[in-house]
């Protein structure tokens, strides 16, 4: 618990076999209190080991659903179990998990509903490995959301985030990709929810186990994520209507499923 407030760590996974050990025995049992990981189909033994260490909830998708439809399941679970605070926490040991009591302090002081781990905050991104045009792609990237959204923010591209369990609540998630665009579709909805972001620096390490998208892959994403800007500002200015930004309509994360 953080200040009386019940703190689960979700974990997308795929292929995380070697990785998932390192990354589990570092985060901070001390406030955490349930793990949840999600396998999306993985070829190797990442299901095997996650019962191994005693994962509270292994939950196996019958087929690969993508990394965004993985954290739809992460997000309806974590609520179904009552959770208050949900961080994402990737098991290819990518992102430390020693910033976990930062993050969840943050929230659970109320200060911000959402912090993100950013790699571009000091000098943690190319220090840590990451390729020359990713950190390029990322700034440029960022440097035109931040105009096209009326935000600040040091990136949007991180996969390591907090959540107060109200904005997951809020937001019509299941509208999002299933693709890595999902990440940034749900910023883009937190932005026009009006929630506030909280940032704080985060190293990186880029290796060989570690995860990572491919440059197709990466010039499809950076493509949805111009969409989702250019969605977000004719959005905002009555211009069209965009189904991730109905917050009446649009569907929400499915929970019941996992309390029936």
């Amino acid at each position: 618990m953080v200040l009386g407030k019940k703190l689960v760590v979700v974990m997308p996974a795929y292929n995380a076999e070697k990785t998932l050990e390192q990354t589990y025995q570092e985060i901070p049992f001390d406030i955490v209190d349930e793990v949840i990981l999600v396998d999306d189909q993985s070829k190797d033994n990442t299901i095997q080991k996650a019962k191994s260490l005693g994962i509270q909830h292994v939950i196996v998708h019958e087929k690969n659903r993508g990394y965004g439809g993985n954290q739809k399941t992460c997000y309806a679970k974590a609520l179904s179990i009552g959770a208050d605070i949900i961080i994402m926490l990737h098991p290819d040991y990518q992102y430390t998990p020693k910033l976990i009591h930062s993050m969840s302090y943050l929230i659970a002081q109320d200060l911000y509903p959402v912090v993100l781990g950013s790699r571009i905050l000091g000098k943690g991104a190319l220090k840590g490995g990451m390729p020359l045009y990713k950190y390029v792609a990322n700034r440029i990237l960022t440097f035109f959301q931040n105009i096209m959204m009326g935000q600040k923010l040091a990136e949007y591209h991180t996969g390591y985030r907090a959540f107060s369990a109200q904005v997951l609540k809020e937001l019509p998630l299941e509208e999002n990709s299933d693709d890595f665009v999902f990440d940034n579709q749900m910023l883009a909805q937190i932005a026009m929810k009006g929630f506030t972001i909280g940032e704080i620096t985060c190293p990186t390490k880029y290796f060989k186990e570690a995860s990572s998208i491919n440059f197709h892959r990466s010039i499809v994403y950076g493509l949805g994520v111009v969409k989702t800007s250019f969605q977000y500002w004719f959005h905002k200015r009555k211009l069209c209507k965009c189904r991730i930004f109905d917050f009446e309509k649009g569907k929400k994360l499915d929970v019941q499923k996992f309390t029936v």
